[in-house]
């Protein structure tokens, strides 16, 4: 693996860090809503 190649890789393991991150907290908002939803009817 060259230096580039893994400066690559790293660039997409961090994005896809952040894009799980993300991914998280929508579900986790949705689940939030649902539940309140829920409760009001």
């Amino acid at each position: 693996m060259e230096v580039s190649d893994a400066r690559k890789l790293k660039s997409l393991e961090d994005e896809n860090r952040k894009l799980k991150k993300l991914l998280t907290e929508q579900v986790l908002d949705n689940s939030t809503l649902k539940e309140m939803l829920g409760k009001n009817f």
